[in-house]
């Protein structure tokens, strides 16, 4: 089955490109976009950047059924994976992105050029991305963007920290006038054939959204663009049979998810050279995804008479994020100026519901508050440019700029319940599904920081342009850094260029790294012991050997080629990425009070029992990653007054990530050393994101009517196993997914769109029964494109 659909998807789009070409077109047409990011030249387009950026239109990221920005994002930029993991706690409702298959915290997001700020998620659970705090793409809504500018290069001396694969700005709709509404709904349609038993047509996931925005005139001359979106979404399940019980006991899917988002965007002049601007979004967001079933026979986590056919608990949480950004723009003593302060603020609530504390007995609640979440972030910027005559064939570019932010991170407390140790001690104790903050977990953190750059862009002749630029930032925690980028641009005839940057990067640690905070309490021979994760320097994890993180740098390399002819256009990018001391979440290293004397496991409990702690993990430097790949992106536009307007795209990436060093815990600490970066953490940075990722889409609209045939295929990913020869790993296998939009618009405004994303139900391979005993995860959360199956959904549409 997966080969026809492979062998389909590869037809259909061939097919779609031939007869477009052959259509004999009447004309031609060459969309002319200009883009801001990765340059501070003003008038460049896409085509004539100096590295490659891609450019995403509200309108290709509507026609889909997904209303995810982050998923129509990923399908849309081959560099961009996305995946939909399950069971891994709060990363079931924020889940991260990645670019070029580096970390999801290592590509920065701009708001309107500004810093956006990242979540208060730490992702320590077995997923793509584990160890990062990364921005939660999905709480800004696809209605409020006009544009996606992705801009696939290093450029932390642009930017600053993060961009060590790239930079994702979002331009927010500006819009004075009109406005639409757009209701889109649908369901996973799919059939599941279980090794143990599952068998037959599921409809799950029912997933409704209503966006709209209208644009304002504000005082004549300005501008309010008003966008709001709710979406609502019922979990799915892809469960097999529990073997052990002969029924569906687990939960292995999407969450359930209710958000509400609203923004606003303005602008306005305040006179001829001045103009003030403005933006605020807020989100709400509900989430309930499960956690492991209990099985009613479990000895130490289920009380029989509370829960006699077991129970699986569920983590609910609610996630508030706020952004607010104002500026003013205009020219000061003939420089262009940009002056702004941005402030952003993500706040997590966990609360754990169907569950128990076993410590408390049969009276325990079912369902507790298990602590809180948040981090803010303040930022201030001022950016300056002008164009200098210095004898060169165009004016240089002299761009120069200021940048300072406060960001704060805090841990709350969940009530005792959730975490204390009960009456009966030979039960677990804490809530059951995630156990709650305690006491000693709770956190109240803040640094500053403050940079400044210096950016040069011209023409050195007339095919020759170049650019160059530094930065220097200082932060309160860890000290300085200085980053630098040169990129040059010759174009040899009209037609064809070549381009090429050479780059060094950094990603300060973040907050939610230095000091995140979760442990349990375990009881040895009456005595309690703390395990789990701990900051890098408090005692436990200096006793361990844990030190101050420092920051990840970086260097890139790139060279690619332009050529564009008519209404065909090729960009090839190719791209070696090297980051040294990258900060990952170390293994746990357990100790025993019964182990030999000078083994490790009796050396690890001497450390840490002064500390009353019995196992420990915490945030180390110390991995090295080197990345090499290529990015391919050719488009074909055909106008043709018999056959309507063809848009043809073509799109891959091949991406190879190998881990070139780990760290592993001095001689000074343990007897025989150990890694801190073992065998499963390293295979889930090399081959956790497809090697290969190639989308085939064709568009075509006429009069009123419109289609989208989309055909993505992915490279073999793998899901690591705990075992050193590799026999509890699985593979998702090579797969093609076919998305597919058909679409009407009547006289009178109004489209209705028909669709379905993966056409053709396709799933990634099954785990072998021997790896899911229980049924209960039958399919990897490392899966590209999920494991929901085919999703069929309708919209209607209507703009003013």
């Amino acid at each position: 089955m997966q080969y026809r659909t492979i062998l389909f998807a590869a037809a259909s789009a061939a097919s779609l490109w031939a007869g477009a070409a052959a259509a004999q077109p009447a004309k031609t047409a060459e969309v002319e976009e200009l883009v801001v990011t990765g340059t501070r030249t003003e008038g460049r387009t896409r085509l004539e950047t100096l590295a490659p950026v891609d450019v995403v239109s509200a309108e290709a990221l509507q026609q889909r059924g997904t209303t995810e920005l982050a998923t129509a994002l990923a399908t849309s930029v081959p560099s961009i994976t996305f995946p939909r993991p399950s069971n891994t706690d709060g990363t079931d409702t924020i889940r991260p992105a990645t670019l070029r298959g580096q970390g999801p915290d290592q590509t920065l997001v701009l708001v309107n050029g500004a810093r956006r700020h990242a979540t208060a998620l730490v992702n320590t659970n077995g997923s793509v991305g584990r160890g990062s705090a990364a921005v939660d793409l999905n709480a800004i809504p696809s209605t409020a963007i006009e544009r996606i500018e992705v801009l696939r290069d290093g450029a932390s001396a642009q930017y600053g920290s993060d961009a060590i694969a790239g930079v994702i700005n979002l331009r927010l709709r500006e819009a004075d006038h009109g406005g639409g509404l757009s209701v889109t709904t649908g369901q996973y349609m799919t059939h599941l054939d279980g090794f143990y038993g599952r068998k037959g047509n599921v409809t799950d996931g029912l997933t409704t959204t209503v966006s709209g925005w209208q644009g304002l005139s504000l005082l004549g001359d300005g501008f309010v663009t008003l966008s709001a979106e709710y979406r609502t979404r019922e979990n799915t399940n892809r469960s097999d049979i529990d073997p052990r019980l002969g029924r569906v006991t687990s939960r292995f899917g999407d969450a359930d998810v209710d958000d509400l988002s609203l923004y606003l965007n303005a602008g306005k002049p305040l006179n001829d050279n001045w103009s003030a601007y403005g933006w605020y979004g807020y989100q709400k967001r509900e989430g309930s995804s499960a956690a492991t079933y209990r099985t009613p026979t479990d000895a130490t986590q289920n009380i029989i008479s509370v829960y006699p056919n077991g129970y699986l608990p569920l983590l609910k949480t609610k996630t508030e994020d706020h952004s607010a950004g104002v500026g003013l723009k205009g020219e000061l003593a003939g420089f262009k100026t940009d002056v702004n302060l941005v402030y952003g603020k993500n706040t997590i609530d966990f609360n754990v519901a169907n569950t128990l504390n076993p410590s408390l007995g049969p009276t325990s609640p079912h369902q507790f508050y298990a602590g809180q979440l948040a981090y803010d972030q303040l930022v201030f910027g001022a950016d300056f440019s002008r164009e200098v005559e210095v004898g060169l064939v165009k004016p240089l570019n002299v761009a120069f700029g200021v940048e300072a932010r406060r960001e704060t991170y805090q841990i709350g407390a969940g009530e005792p319940g959730s975490y204390i140790r009960g009456p009966f001690t030979t039960l677990a104790l804490g809530s059951r599904g995630f156990t709650g903050f305690t006491p000693s977990n709770v956190v109240d953190v803040d640094r500053d920081a403050a940079g400044v750059y210096l950016d040069l862009e011209g023409n050195l002749t007339e095919k020759l342009s170049a650019s160059a630029a530094v930065r220097y930032e200082n932060y309160s925690d860890f000290g300085d850094t200085t980053t630098g980028k040169l990129s040059a641009r010759y174009d040899f005839t009209p037609e064809f260029a070549l381009r090429g940057s050479v780059s060094t990067g950094f990603r300060a640690p973040a907050l939610q790294q230095q000091f995140y905070t979760a442990t349990s309490i375990l009881y040895i021979n009456g005595v309690p012991f703390e395990t789990g994760t701990y900051p890098s320097v408090s005692p436990v994890g200096k006793a361990l050997g844990g030190k101050a993180l420092e920051p990840e740098t970086s260097e890139n390399y790139a060279l690619g080629l332009v050529y564009r002819k008519g209404a065909f256009e090729l960009t090839i990018d190719a791209y070696q990425i090297k980051v040294e001391d990258r900060i990952v979440l170390s293994e746990t290293l357990t100790g025993s009070a019964t182990a030999a004397v000078g083994t490790n496991a009796r050396t690890i409990y001497d450390l840490l029992s002064p500390y009353g702690a019995s196992a420990a993990r915490f945030f180390i430097n110390g991995v090295n990653t080197d990345t090499k790949g290529v990015d391919i992106v050719a488009h074909y536009r055909i106008q043709d007054d018999q056959a309507g307007t063809f848009d043809l795209t073509a799109a891959g990436n091949i991406n190879n990530l190998n881990v070139t060093k780990t760290p592993v815990t001095a001689a000074t600490i343990l007897p025989s050393p150990v890694s801190l970066f073992a065998r499963q953490a390293t295979k889930r940075f090399e081959e956790g994101t497809p090697d290969k990722k190639l989308t085939l889409q064709g568009d075509w609209s006429k009069d009123g009517w419109g289609a989208t045939l989309r055909s993505t295929f992915y490279g073999d990913v793998l899901s690591p196993g705990t075992l050193a020869d590799g026999s509890a790993d699985s593979h998702t296998g090579v797969r093609g997914v076919v998305d597919a939009e058909a679409r009407y618009t009547f006289p009178v405004g109004v489209t209705v769109s028909l669709g379905a994303d993966n056409l053709f139900d396709t799933y990634p391979n099954q785990i072998v029964p021997a790896l899911n005993t229980t049924g209960a995860a039958p399919y990897s959360s490392f899966s590209p494109f999920g494991f929901g199956g085919r999703f069929v959904y309708g919209r209607l549409a209507y703009k003013w």
